[in-house]
């Protein structure tokens, strides 16, 4: 009887791992399931953060190449102005001393003359 028993309990034994294989087959195909769905949707809101960002940059890239234009056109405007200023000053000095225009014209010629022979 005892042999009886013992065969019964192992029995019994390699019934309730077999359920328990079984049971765990299951517990990691279920696993495997929910894994499979977070990592899809982890890499869907991965794409989405990334094309957001992308958006985002080149926005921000193309307002700073905007006011960087805008800020360039305001500098060429305003050399232009000074420029002309500075033209305007220099014919008033050339109406109300005109041979101090001419002395200054020569001498800057000379400057220029010896600056290119210098070479």
């Amino acid at each position: 009887m005892m042999n009886s028993d013992k065969e019964g309990a192992a029995t019994a034994s390699r019934d309730k791992l077999a359920d328990d294989v079984s049971s765990l087959r299951q517990d990691m195909a279920k696993m495997h399931d929910i894994l499979t769905r977070f990592t899809s949707e982890a890499g869907g809101q991965a794409a989405r953060t990334v094309r957001n960002v992308g958006h985002t940059v080149a926005s921000q890239v193309g307002s700073t190449a905007s006011g960087i234009a805008s800020t360039g056109s305001d500098m060429a405007a305003s050399a232009t102005q000074q420029v002309k200023t500075f033209t305007n000053e220099l014919e008033d000095v050339a109406r109300k001393n005109p041979l101090g225009a001419l002395a200054g014209a020569l001498v800057i010629g000379v400057v220029i003359g010896l600056i290119a022979r210098g070479r």
